[in-house]
């Protein structure tokens, strides 16, 4: 079943957003926390690290996807050491398969969640930090009962954004993944390949759902906004 493209690409990009989701909140909330606690003569260094770290984090949004996946490949091609050992637990090689596409949607996806994520705990009244401060909670605790939840609809939002990222990425899974029909091709690069041979009711049959996918999405997004500017 996983070899239909649309299929396949389904797959990658639920993955993809639940790696970036998990990896996204916690980078997130590390960068805030780095950047509110410590005394206030420490603030100004500590924001000059989040920011670069912040910058380091949202290259994939500016990066052209061959360099990104020229970066991704040499992580975890067999000859880095991620990839040889990949290979030396597994047996098999990371690059050119459909974890590697998990892989490079999740690059693609991850800055949507991380930088929505800093923003939103940046956005919550301090005054709930310090309330939970004084029922004797840490600043990570607070953190992650209090501030988190506050920004659920933010998350909600940007998870959202994240799966339509993931799901139409192209340049990145080419280079990392490659195009095997099958095995790697998602339905971004079958369309490409249909439209290339001239195919057009095969490149429609999947452009369609995916065009609809990336509608609702983008509706539920809009909603999830609505609600929270009533707030």
């Amino acid at each position: 079943m996983l070899g239909s493209p649309l299929l396949l690409s389904f797959a990658v990009a639920t993955l993809a957003t639940l790696l970036s989701l998990a990896v996204g909140v916690l980078v997130a909330s590390l960068l805030f926390y780095i950047g509110q606690v410590g005394s206030l003569s420490q603030r100004p260094a500590r924001a000059r690290l989040v920011e670069l770290l912040d910058a380091l984090l949202s290259l994939p949004l500016v990066l052209p996807p061959t360099v990104l996946g020229y970066y991704l490949l040499t992580l975890l091609g067999r000859h880095s050491p991620l990839g040889r050992a990949f290979e030396v637990v597994t047996g098999s090689p990371l690059a050119f398969t459909p974890t590697a596409a998990v892989l490079a949607a999740m690059v693609s996806a991850l800055p949507a969640i991380a930088r929505s994520t800093r923003a939103a705990l940046c956005e919550v009244d301090p005054l709930y930090f310090r309330a939970a401060a004084s029922l004797g909670a840490s600043a990570g605790r607070a953190l992650w009962t209090v501030g988190l939840p506050l920004c659920r609809r933010q998350i909600a939002a940007a998870t959202m954004l994240a799966f339509a990222r993931a799901l139409g990425d192209f340049g990145v899974t080419l280079m990392v993944a490659g195009d095997i029909p099958g095995y790697t091709q998602t339905a971004s690069l079958a369309v490409y390949d249909a439209v290339q041979a001239g195919r057009e009711h095969d490149a429609l049959s999947l452009i369609v759902p995916l065009s609809l996918t990336a509608l609702c999405l983008l509706y539920g997004v809009g909603r999830l906004q609505d609600v929270e500017r009533k707030r």
